[in-house]
């Protein structure tokens, strides 16, 4: 029996994200695992996706992979073909490497079949060109032992190199809690009166972007106070920070983004 595991990316949105290599996989795996805590798929549905892969899938928790080291999915590795099914694209916002590193020492081969990445779908939504992102960092729930610190510290940092900032917005699945981009805002402004650098003001020009990979995406560029005010919708939800803008950058915020104007100015 073949001793694999193959991490399969499920995209951004649904199950028809899924490649034709990535389903034709699915259905040749002796078993298939999924784990969907670290993102959420807004239209998803394990059912929808086991009808169309004719698959038994196997739900797996955050306790699994992280507690337990993923130990069931490289027990069935070992005894043929096994699949991991990971929300966007594998290995990349939202990494298992440990669990790929842990498979490869006990003689499990593994290869990744790629899905749609937040990472790239916000890039081309929010029309900054990609080579001039920096560091991308998670805006985390507060609570007791987290604050926005380090955000806000990568977009100073990023800000000063005129580079673009992509901040994840928190998630937790397990108990359906998706930050918001004014809930984002809100902390990062927090932060700005700990710290008064002007990185994050009602002033600051950001990028809200939300269900990136939908049918029915919304991407708004604003000033952080008109962002505060605006309805996104539904999660999941992303924002940018941008640094020096291009001229071509700055058109392309207004004319997909609905920037206004005065973003033309910004140009260096």
């Amino acid at each position: 029996m073949p001793r694999e595991l193959v991490f399969v990316g499920l995209g951004l949105y649904n199950e028809k994200d899924l490649s034709l290599r990535a389903l034709e996989t699915i259905r040749k795996a002796n078993t298939v695992f999924a784990e969907l805590y670290t993102s959420l798929m807004p239209a998803f549905h394990i059912s929808k996706l086991e009808k169309l892969s004719k698959k038994n899938i196997i739900l797996v928790s955050r306790r699994d992979l992280e507690e337990e080291a993923g130990q069931k999915i490289l027990d069935s590795a070992k005894n043929g073909i096994t699949v991991l099914l990971v929300p966007g694209d594998p290995l990349i916002a939202t990494t298992h490497v440990d669990l790929r590193i842990r498979a490869e020492k006990q003689g499990i081969k593994t290869r990744i079949i790629h899905g749609a990445s937040i990472i790239s779908a916000v890039i081309g939504l929010s029309g900054l060109q990609n080579y001039k992102y920096g560091r991308s960092v998670t805006v985390p729930f507060t609570d007791e032992s987290s604050t926005v610190e380090t955000p806000y510290r990568v977009i100073k940092e990023n800000k000063r190199l005129g580079l673009h900032t992509l901040c994840f917005l928190d998630i937790k699945a397990e108990e359906k809690r998706y930050m918001t981009i004014r809930h984002g805002l809100k902390a990062l402004l927090s932060m700005e009166k700990t710290k008064r650098k002007r990185v994050v003001t009602l002033g600051t020009l950001a990028v809200g972007v939300a269900r990136a990979g939908s049918d029915n995406s919304t991407v708004k560029a604003d000033y952080v106070a008109g962002l505060m005010n605006y309805d996104f919708g539904p999660p999941p939800h992303s924002l940018v920070f941008p640094g020096r803008l291009h001229f071509v950058e700055a058109e392309a915020l207004v004319t997909l983004a609905e920037a206004p104007e005065s973003v033309k100015e910004m140009v260096k």
